[in-house]
């Protein structure tokens, strides 16, 4: 690795032979006088500059962009649905091919890393889903390059979402840094699915099922309701013209018409 041209060595000889003190600092030759000798690495005093002492230059902290500190907020999910969404995966999965690939539309790895993250670490009371990667590996028996394109894959198709979390913490020189932490996981419910159609959504309720309104009176039972309740000849004769397009009760209205003139 080749070093980089600015980063240079800050040590002062005085004396070519005189030997240099290991911890740092000034050193006492003879006669009282004392020589500075050399000081601490940049990258010491320099919070944005991760090491140069190689010659190589770093992000301020090793973590994802986008990553917060923020606590993740898990929502709990039923057993039975965590089921159901899997199940919904594989009949998806099931339904087409990817061109070139093989698998089914989802494929094959990424059902086996789904199936470890509702069956292996999801927490059905809490909703936390939060494993690491190398936690992954273990479950499924899969490198990490493919769990990788695993959950991109489910990102994609809208069955997962995550975010990425990150700690405060001190490095060994007291400065501030960022810790990379696991990904906070969410099962999506298929009603989110990217393009999925489920055929297994239930059919709407019947009109007299509980809940349905109940249909109103026709403009003729309402008339006789007014007319036994004791309301005017004028009143019916207003209530059966509320509604043009009822024949029999625009009818009916003229004929009341007819006998209040002749009244």
């Amino acid at each position: 690795m080749q070093k980089h041209p600015l980063v240079r060595p800050t040590a002062h000889r005085v004396a070519a032979a005189a030997p240099l003190a290991k911890d740092g600092g000034l050193e006492s030759l003879e006669g009282g006088r004392k020589r500075s000798f050399g000081t601490k690495h940049i990258s010491a005093t320099l919070p944005f500059i991760a090491d140069l002492k190689n010659g190589t230059t770093y992000a301020a902290w090793p973590v994802w962009s986008g990553s917060t500190t923020k606590d993740a907020r898990f929502m709990p999910i039923p057993k039975k649905a965590a089921v159901r969404v899997y199940h919904k995966a594989v009949e998806w999965n099931r339904s087409g091919k990817l061109a070139g690939c093989h698998g089914g539309l989802i494929g094959s790895h990424v059902l086996l890393v789904l199936h470890s993250l509702i069956f292996d670490f999801l927490n059905h009371k809490t909703g936390r889903l939060d494993p690491s990667y190398s936690s992954l590996q273990r479950a499924t028996r899969l490198c990490r390059q493919t769990i990788a394109i695993a959950l991109a894959r489910l990102k994609q198709l809208g069955i997962i979402h995550w975010i990425r979390r990150c700690r405060e913490d001190r490095d060994e020189f007291g400065r501030f840094v960022l810790r990379q932490e696991t990904n906070a996981y969410a099962i999506l419910p298929p009603t989110q699915w990217s393009n999925f159609v489920d055929t297994d959504m239930p059919e709407p309720p019947h009109p007299t099922a509980w809940g349905a309104c109940p249909p109103l009176p026709s403009l003729v039972e309402q008339a006789v309701s007014t007319r036994q309740a004791g309301g005017s000849v004028a009143a019916v004769v207003a209530q059966l013209e509320a509604d043009p397009r009822d024949t029999v009760a625009a009818a009916l209205a003229s004929l009341g018409q007819a006998l209040l003139f002749n009244k």
